[in-house]
């Protein structure tokens, strides 16, 4: 017997990933969509071969739904989350969790008081490039890990989203909250934290709606570009920079510095893992294509999130680790705000 999910909101992210990857999933059954427009909702159940929700509270009311993937906009992942976890379903939320910290502890707290799985999507952890790299640092075969650089850069949501003009919901304050910050920069932000097995405590930042302009030709409300400085609790230190200003090419490249060599993630696009020894040596991994909004390969995040579910395991990303993503990111732009150097606080319950 095969599980029953819902999906709220039948934008791009649930056309590209979630509803391909739960009907490629051997355990699905049925998928139930809900968009509060119609049309959305009507198109995706054709196209995949689901079943439509005239209200989000049908899929909450419904007790063989099991699970739910949580794809509204930034602005509505604290209410629809919580809904969800309190009516017993298990939740993957698509990032950032919420817009404020406030709001993440209730989507935490409502996990804990259903006992129900929450799972985050950030997707960058599933990567096979990220995972080999993980793995090569814990290793320690590479010595110590002294500073570091990242990125990630697209031509933009407009290019992307389901709404593909200037009056796309990313470039709204109220709504993206973040920009391109919330957009790619806390994926970024998530990677750093795993692949380091590490927090960033420090920050400082630079932002600027450099080029993109609204429907009225304005600039728009959020950031496009975003450059920071970060410092981890280990006391490695590195820079980052998000922009949705990349034309011509994306960039999601990784490199990781050690005492031994230096690492290279996604910098080519034959050999998606490079290790350059300090002896010159070098080490190629081809790993996977490069993931690019143009070309789309399965992510592997809908079947670690039934398996969590199936196998009553941790998910691989939790709310915890999305709420310290999301930390950072208010951090940041705070720094860019008050062009100061911002301290992230501990969450006390992370240290149990």
């Amino acid at each position: 017997m095969g599980f029953k999910v819902g999906i709220i909101g039948c934008g791009s992210i649930t056309k590209m990933r979630h509803a391909p990857e739960y009907s490629a999933n051997p355990y699905i059954d049925e998928i139930v969509f809900f968009d509060r427009n119609l049309d959305r909702s009507q198109a995706m159940a054709e196209l995949f071969g689901g079943s439509v929700a005239q209200s989000v509270d049908e899929l909450f009311d419904d007790p063989s739904i099991v699970a739910i993937s949580d794809c509204s906009s930034n602005e509505h992942h604290h209410l629809f989350s919580t809904q969800a976890l309190l009516s017993g379903k298990h939740v993957l939320c698509e990032k950032p969790i919420s817009l404020t910290v406030g709001y993440a502890r209730e989507i935490l707290a409502a996990q804990k008081k259903s006992g129900k799985k929450l799972m985050v999507d950030h997707n960058q952890r599933f990567t096979r490039a990220h995972q080999k790299a993980r793995e090569i640092i814990a290793s320690g075969e590479l010595g110590k890990v002294l500073t570091f650089r990242t990125a990630f850069g697209h031509s933009g949501p407009e290019a992307w989203g389901i709404n593909k003009t200037k009056s796309t919901w990313f470039f709204k304050k109220e709504r993206s909250g973040f920009g391109v910050g919330g957009d790619l920069g806390i994926h970024k932000i998530d990677l750093l934290h795993y692949l380091l097995d590490d927090e960033i405590v420090q920050v400082s930042a630079f932002q600027g709606a450099l080029h993109k302009v609204d429907e009225n030709g304005q600039p728009i409300e959020v950031c496009d570009n975003l450059v920071c400085s970060l410092a981890t609790r280990k006391g490695r230190i590195g820079n980052a920079a998000f922009s949705w200003t990349y034309y011509g090419e994306e960039d999601n490249s990784t490199i990781v510095y050690c005492e031994k060599g230096i690492m290279k993630i996604y910098h080519n696009e034959q050999y998606q893992l490079e290790i350059i020894m300090q002896s010159g040596e070098k080490i190629n991994y081809e790993l996977e294509a490069i993931q690019t909004n143009d070309n789309q390969t399965k992510s592997g995040v809908i079947d670690a999130f039934i398996d969590s579910i199936r196998l009553d395991q941790e998910p691989i990303v939790t709310g915890e680790d999305a709420l310290k993503s999301l930390k950072v990111i208010l951090g940041i732009m705070e720094a860019a705000e008050t062009k100061q150097v911002i301290t992230i606080e501990k969450e006390s319950f992370f240290y149990k």
